[in-house]
């Protein structure tokens, strides 16, 4: 069938609006009417080649639309649905079955294969050439996306299917690192580094748990303006403030968590430098590939934790449901972050994102 995509012809090059093909469903295939899909700073570095995906292809992950085809097999969706597209995993793998799909073993192909699992691409030019699809088990940037039924999670009824596309990664990542990784214990303290998408879902996270302490930390004053607005106990501008010392001075000590939302090597050392004894480092941010981190030895030894987390941790279909409804019940108001473009601005949308002019891009699909 023809749709219209966000094309990627080659590693740095513009996402150029075109008609392709897309295979009709086959035995496992969910087609999905994509509504609008969240631009996200992945989508940026796998163009680049910081994370491998074969081009010519198509990107986004961030997806949300309506079921209008399942191919023969498939259980537990149904035509008419709306769904949020989520992360793809296997499935059988052993952790998958031990219950953390975001570290299935094949996440990998998954995410960057540029293929269906176990079969060939999806999508095709109009003149027949091979196009690479499943960017994250979707390729989103288009107005029709091929995933599976474990990805998807269903909407519920009265909430705009247009915005909830980035609960899938960027709103997901940031408050199941809270929810599922750090799990603050009342009265603890939290830090997070870079107040983006990312940053800003950890402390809307932050805030619907036990923290009483919930610093942000950026160069934006208008980021740091957001963040106090959405359960910032504190905020420190590093522009002109030494963070880890400020950190210091508001916890009257190290903190029990810092979280890492920028990637940036020597705020990965600050975040790290934030936390003291049987505190935790976690590292969220994605660095350009190669990057190496360093900390210091000795108050490491002393219980400290440096631990990674990828996309929020845990179940992420769980954690995105359930970030609908906090939505719904007005107490994850991520709202607040996006700005709407209409899928042939996409450029313009990758501009405000890099420039931090507008916090969530989400593009919005002809029809």
């Amino acid at each position: 069938m023809k749709i219209t995509a966000a094309v990627v012809e080659e590693l740095h090059g513009p996402f150029v609006v075109r008609d392709v093909e897309l295979d009709e469903p086959g035995p496992g295939d969910v087609l999905v009417k994509v509504a609008a899909t969240g631009f996200c700073h992945t989508d940026g570095i796998a163009r680049d080649g910081d994370l491998p995906f074969p081009l010519p292809g198509v990107l986004g992950h961030e997806g949300a639309g309506t079921v209008v085809a399942v191919g023969a097999g498939v259980t537990g969706v149904r035509e008419g649905q709306n769904v949020v597209l989520g992360w793809p995993s296997c499935g059988a793998c052993r952790n998958c079955t031990a219950g953390q799909p975001r570290y299935c073993l094949r996440m990998g192909e998954l995410v960057g294969g540029g293929h269906r699992l176990d079969g060939a691409s999806a999508l095709r030019t109009t003149d027949g050439n091979p196009l690479a699809s499943h960017f994250f088990g979707q390729s989103s940037f288009a107005t029709y996306s091929m995933t599976t039924a474990s990805s998807l999670v269903p909407i519920p009824e009265g909430l705009p299917v247009e915005l909830m596309g980035p609960l899938a990664c960027g709103l997901a990542t940031g408050a199941g690192a809270v929810f599922n990784t750090v799990r603050p214990e009342p009265g603890s303290s939290i830090v997070v580094y870079g107040v983006g998408t990312v940053g800003l879902a950890a402390v809307m996270a932050a805030r619907n748990s036990a923290a009483t302490t919930i610093i942000a930390v950026d160069r934006h004053a208008s980021r740091l303006k957001l963040a106090e607005g959405l359960g910032a106990t504190h905020t420190i501008d590093a522009t002109d403030t030494d963070p880890v010392q400020a950190v210091q001075d508001i916890c009257g000590g190290p903190a029990d968590a810092a979280l890492d939302c920028t990637g940036i090597i020597s705020v990965v050392r600050q975040a790290i430098d934030s936390v003291g004894m049987l505190g935790t480092a976690l590292l969220i941010g994605g660095a350009p590939a190669g990057a190496e981190f360093s900390a210091d030895h000795l108050t490491t030894l002393w219980g400290k934790t440096i631990r990674g987390t990828l996309g929020g941790s845990g179940h992420g279909q769980q954690t995105i449901a359930a970030l609908m409804d906090l939505h719904a019940q007005g107490r994850f108001p991520f709202d607040k972050l996006v700005e709407y473009f209409p899928l042939e601005r996409i450029q313009d949308a990758v501009e405000a994102s890099h420039s931090g002019a507008v916090v969530k891009p989400i593009l919005t699909m002809p029809h």
